[in-house]
């Protein structure tokens, strides 16, 4: 069956970025998310991805205008029962993630992929929760989606060589490379890679050994990655981060992947609705 119209669950930065990646390179969006105020969000945040892009000069006002036309926001899941193809990216929370599964099994044709967007929790689990484990995989973007080339494909214990392929080739569609994924296992590759190395950052900086800014710019420039640990954190979320790390410390049984004493107090912070929660470098000043 040729995806001609994609379903995304899940309105925040993730998912709008997807939206707006899978919109842009043709393919009709329904975008959905549990409230009407989620969806006003994350088609703002679309909205000033694209008028940048306007402004560069690598898009005209008429094409934003027919991207934007072709994803369609409902907070009706049932909604999504005529999509081709269907992307989870709600929030990084097991037993969320696996609600949605359940519904969205009941709802969509039983032939539909139904991939997820998590960055290092189980395929099998979420494939568990459907009829169909064979036809669930993960499709792992990168933030922005717009923008990141690579595409983890991840396969479940079930799932199949043709789920597999038809997810490749869907991410080529959308100008992306995908990496196969062969083990479910947490983290799967990049993060697998880099939490040790945020971690490490993160003791860094509590040991005194240097402040955010120079061991953001160790790594820069010593490195040659394109953004500093804690550049990158402040940038995706510490809440994510925190999850991540907590959830592969506790799948590999391993304490190595746990996570630092300032990374807790910054996410309690936060969520306590304190300054000092946004990120490493309000925690600096």
């Amino acid at each position: 069956m040729a995806i001609k119209t994609v379903g995304v669950v899940g309105a925040g930065t993730m998912g709008s970025g997807i939206a707006n990646l899978i919109a842009s390179s043709g393919f009709q969006v329904f975008l959905h998310d549990v409230d009407t105020k989620f969806l006003e969000n994350g088609l703002a945040r679309i909205e000033k991805f694209m008028n940048k892009s306007v402004e560069k000069g690598k898009i005209t006002e008429s094409e934003k205008a027919e991207v934007i036309e072709r994803i369609h926001t409902t907070t009706n899941l049932e909604d999504l029962q005529e999509v081709d193809f269907v992307i989870e990216a709600v929030v990084e929370d097991l037993d969320v993630k696996k609600e949605v599964f359940t519904k969205l099994d009941q709802i969509l044709p039983e032939d539909v992929i139904i991939a997820t967007n998590t960055s290092s929790m189980s395929i099998t689990v979420l494939a568990e929760t459907t009829k169909r484990p064979e036809k669930v995989a993960g499709m792992h973007f990168f933030n922005p989606a717009q923008i990141m080339k690579l595409v983890e494909v991840v396969r479940g214990l079930k799932t199949s060589d043709e789920t597999v392929s038809k997810i490749q080739a869907f991410a080529r569609d959308l100008g992306k490379e995908p990496i196969e994924v062969k083990k479910d296992v947490p983290g799967f590759i990049v993060n697998r890679i880099m939490i040790p190395q945020l971690i490490e950052a993160i003791r860094l900086l509590e040991e005194g050994v240097a402040t955010a800014e120079d061991i953001d710019k160790a790594v820069t420039l010593g490195l040659n990655y394109p953004m500093g640990p804690f550049t990158l954190q402040d940038y995706a979320g510490v809440d994510i981060g925190y999850y991540v790390m907590e959830y592969m410390k506790n799948e590999l049984n391993d304490n190595r992947y746990a996570p630092p004493l300032l990374l807790k107090q910054l996410v309690r912070a936060g969520r306590l609705g304190k300054k000092t929660g946004a990120g490493f470098y309000d925690y600096n000043k």
